[in-house]
This record gives structure tokens, C-alpha cells and sequence, in this order.
């Protein structure tokens, strides 16, 4: 794969995982946050299943990783 797509998709997951994480509506008091979650949310999702279709993490990279916790 090329280096920039490749860069490019793990930025994309960087900032798919931090959209994710953000706070649940019900903690805050404003429909407006609500609707943007939900929708987020829900582009968040398919955001990573394409990313995970169209440019998939070698079975390398995962084994690397897997390595660095032991």
C-alpha cells in the first residue's frame, strides 16, 4: 500500500476512535449535542468499516504489536 494512504487511513482511525469517545449525551443537557452524537456515531462506524475493507492492517503489524505486550 502506499505510504500516504497509509498514513492517511491510520490518521482516519486516530480520529474515528477519538469521535468515539466522546461523552455521552446524557451527561450534558443539549439536544443539539444529541443529535450531532447520534449522528457522529453512526458515521464514525462506517467510517471504520470501510477504512477496515478498502485498507485492512497487515497481519504483520498486528503480530509486531502483539510482540511489544509480551
Amino acid at each position: 500500500m502506499d505510504k500516504k494512504f497509509k498514513e492517511c487511513a491510520d490518521k482516519l482511525r486516530c480520529l474515528v476512535s477519538d469521535i468515539q469517545g466522546a461523552p455521552y449525551p446524557g451527561s450534558l443537557d443539549n439536544e443539539l449535542y444529541y443529535i450531532w452524537y447520534e449522528h457522529v456515531q453512526r458515521n464514525a462506524m462506517e467510517c471504520f468499516e470501510y477504512l477496515d475493507e478498502n485498507f485492512p492492517k497487515e497481519k504483520d503489524d498486528i503480530s509486531k504489536t502483539l510482540k511489544g505486550v509480551m
